[in-house]
């Protein structure tokens, strides 16, 4: 199901685009208001989801380029050869996307981009950026894909 790989790649280039602009237009912790509860803020993530490991002394960098390396990688060969239906193989594709995005900015920045900042209150949910949402959204398919997918046995009878 490589023909999917075109999703993955207009999650990278939206990805590295939303970051490029964010980082050219806003500084380092600037917020600007959207709409009610909902902010534009920057921010860098030196650590993984929700900014584990953030202030672990630097070796994390390398940890998570080669932890998402390897998992990028099982995603393509799991896309090329493994994915059974329309939505897994969306699933996969959108992880896979999220995944490369993020390590593209480890590797040149160093830490990942973050500026999506969802809020009620004075509760801010940790901010995330385009390559987190297709993870996230990916993972939420694959999972209702494995509740609504016929298995190979039913497939057969």
């Amino acid at each position: 199901m490589l023909k999917w790989l075109w999703l993955t790649g207009l999650v990278i280039v939206l990805d590295q685009a939303s970051k490029w602009f964010m980082v050219s237009w806003l500084s380092l912790y600037e917020t600007v208001a959207v709409i009610p509860y909902f902010n534009l803020t920057m921010a860098h993530n030196n650590g993984a989801a929700f900014s584990f490991l953030a202030n672990a002394g630097g070796w994390q960098r390398w940890f998570f380029i080669i932890l998402a390396g390897a998992i990028s990688v099982g995603l393509f060969i799991w896309l090329a050869k493994l994915a059974k239906t329309k939505l897994e193989a969306l699933s996969v594709s959108l992880i896979l996307g999220g995944a490369i995005g993020n390590v593209i900015d480890r590797v040149y920045y160093g830490y990942v981009i973050d500026f999506l900042d969802v809020y009620y209150g004075t509760y801010h949910w940790p901010a995330f950026n385009i390559a987190d949402s297709a993870i996230c959204i990916g993972a939420v398919l694959i999972i209702i894909d494995s509740f609504t997918a016929k298995s190979d046995e039913e497939d057969k009878a």
